[in-house]
């Protein structure tokens, strides 16, 4: 055959035959030997060699495959190993048959197959002449070598991104991670914009164009890639004019960037909202972090903004040590020193509402201003894990709940609310699954739930925090049907969320139980005010929608001229004015009966 054999494009196609078919076909599981048909439209594949791996090409690849074409009885009309040159195409974009397309999407690395091709995916009624006659069945004996991945990062074609050297690991930078990169970036025809040997940023801040930030959030360590970059994501309709050593760049011009991703450090936003940022220096050893109340071991510089030392601590004498969640650090040291590993050596930046707040604060080595952000560089030496409930004995559950209420409590006394719920739900949830103990642990466990799901009702109560303490009351009450404590809070609760009826049952129920119970009875004073608070609301607000329709009928009157229908218009304000009396005399007479016709409320008065 010819040298020059090609393959036609899309555009030498018949339409109905561009583009990918709508069914993909799935990739039969062969046997060295065995052929089968792949999909519904005729083509078949018999393999001839397994290949590597379990990958295979995707649309966009380009691949680059040996194959040798011939027809049914055999005659050969192209073979790119004659040639000595493998031929290289991108996968699924109609740059060569369809058959081509389908069949080698299925196919592995080094993978050897022979497609039997029909017409309808092949060159069809009119053939490929002369070489390849109307309406011929081919079979195409392929080998693919390799491919290299182009991936559409923006998925509109903007930036194209060819891997030429694959990358280390999964992970890829985030918008807070500051990467270290080299690149050099070329108009189309081929000149030199910029070249870097060498260049650091944080990738949500971006560096050079907008192409970059966007391409290197896809790559991994140590991955090399080649990005083609349209205006839009580049300098655009405007081009850029030359800045420094880096030249101009036209209106509307394209890029061919080479971007290498050497390294980044990882950031991350330990409160997640910015105000605590951790940026690794040294990554720590395997996977374990200290959990609340672990003990740590640390050395740490604390500096102020201008770099001025105000801390050193664990350098100079034996590690600092201090427990994690009990108050001993700044906020935002203990929550970040809470993901560190063992050896991890990290910069913590710690905004003021986490730091020292709006008060000026004397430290170790010098004074930190009121509203200062401070940056601790902290290594991680050591820590002792508090056991988790899952590794304790039953007993060991029942002391440490007993514990942290008791921490619970001091906080609650302080009014630390927040703190104290938390350490009362870290209580609760010891002793939560109590299938595994005895019967008196089991009665000291349901002693224990009660209390502190209480007293964390009472914190969310103080936090305003409602529905959760009507939640905590409502498991209370289905541990201890009769505890006034449980009606008496989760009342509280439905006054503030307006279930008024829900706290007037929980009120009477108390008063069941405990009649003398003055607390209770002062809530259900606080209950009935309320009640005739809405009742004026609503009466308020029924008396003016009915004044309203009122004023609206008196109005239409008004423009009417008389009609002998005239008397119904005077009907129905009079049945609006007797239907108003009638719902404001109702609701007086529900107020009087509620002040003075339960016996409950009398106690009270």
């Amino acid at each position: 055959m010819e040298d020059d054999f090609e393959f036609p494009t899309a555009s030498n196609m018949e339409e109905d035959e561009m583009g990918i078919p709508e069914d993909d076909p799935v990739s039969p599981i062969l046997k060295v030997g065995e052929e089968k048909e792949m999909g519904k439209n005729g083509l078949k594949k018999k393999l001839v060699k397994e290949g590597q791996g379990w990958e295979t090409p995707a649309n966009g690849d380009e691949v680059e495959v040996h194959y040798t074409g011939t027809l049914l009885d055999g005659t050969k009309f192209d073979s790119s190993r004659d040639r000595g040159t493998p031929f290289k195409f991108k996968l699924g974009l109609g740059q060569v048959i369809k058959g081509w397309d389908e069949g080698i999407k299925t196919m592995k690395k080094g993978e050897n197959a022979v497609f039997t091709i029909p017409p309808e995916l092949a060159y069809g009624e009119s053939g490929s002449p002369p070489t390849i006659p109307p309406n011929a069945t081919l079979q195409f004996d392929v080998e693919l070598l390799s491919w290299t991945s182009v991936k559409d990062i923006c998925k509109d074609g903007g930036i194209l991104k060819k891997i030429l050297v694959e990358g280390e690991k999964w992970e890829n930078p985030k918008n807070l991670d500051e990467v270290f990169v080299k690149f050099e970036a070329c108009l189309e025809d081929g000149t030199l914009i910029l070249k870097s040997d060498g260049v650091e940023f944080t990738v949500g801040d971006g560096y050079f164009c907008p192409a970059l930030a966007k391409a290197v959030k896809t790559m991994k360590k140590g991955e090399k890639v080649l990005l083609t970059v349209k205006p839009q994501y580049a300098f655009g309709e405007d081009g850029r004019l030359a800045v420094g050593s880096e030249c101009a760049v036209p209106p509307n011009a394209t890029f061919h960037i080479t971007l290498e991703l050497v390294s980044w450090k990882s950031v991350s936003d330990v409160t997640k909202d910015k105000k605590v940022l951790k940026k690794i220096l040294t990554e720590g050893d395997g996977y374990d972090r200290p959990n609340d109340g672990t003990v740590v071991q640390v050395k740490l510089i604390g500096k102020l903004p201008d770099g001025k030392i105000f801390e050193k601590k664990g350098h100079d004498e034996e590690t600092f040590e201090f427990k994690i969640d009990e108050e001993q650090v700044i906020d935002g040291l203990d929550k970040a020193v809470k993901t560190m590993k063992k050896g991890e050596h990290a910069l913590i930046i710690i905004q003021p509402e986490y730091a020292f707040g709006s008060s000026e604060s004397r430290q170790e080595l010098a004074v930190v201003p009121a509203n200062s952000s401070v940056y601790y560089e902290v290594e991680m030496v050591s820590f002792v894990k508090e056991k988790e409930s899952w590794e304790m004995n039953t007993q060991e559950k029942i002391e440490a709940a007993g514990k942290k209420k008791g921490g619970g409590n001091a906080l609650f006394k302080a009014c630390r609310y927040e703190r104290a719920s938390k350490r009362y739900e870290k209580a609760a949830k010891f002793i939560e699954y109590d299938s595994s103990f005895n019967d008196e642990e089991k009665q000291q466990a349901k002693l224990l739930k009660v209390t502190c799901n209480l007293n964390n009702a009472a914190c969310k109560l103080k936090l305003k925090d409602y529905k959760q303490a009507e939640n905590l009351c409502t498991t209370v009450l289905e541990l201890d049907d009769r505890n006034v404590k449980a009606l008496y809070r989760r009342a509280q609760a439905y006054i503030q969320l307006v279930d008024l009826d829900l706290a007037e049952a929980d009120i009477k129920r108390a008063l069941e139980i405990d009649p003398d119970n003055r607390d209770v009875k002062l809530e259900y004073r606080v209950l009935k005010e309320k009640i005739r608070e809405y009742n004026k609301r609503d009466a308020q607000f029924y008396g003016n929608i009915f004044a309203k329709m009122n004023k609206l009928e008196q109005s239409k009157a008004a423009k009417q001229e008389p009609s002998p229908m005239a008397i119904d218009g005077k009907v129905c304000r009079l049945l609006v004015i007797l239907v108003c009396l009638f719902l404001i005399l109702s609701m007086i007479t529900i107020l009087i009966w509620q002040k003075w016709s339960d016996p409950l409320v009398d106690q009270v008065l």
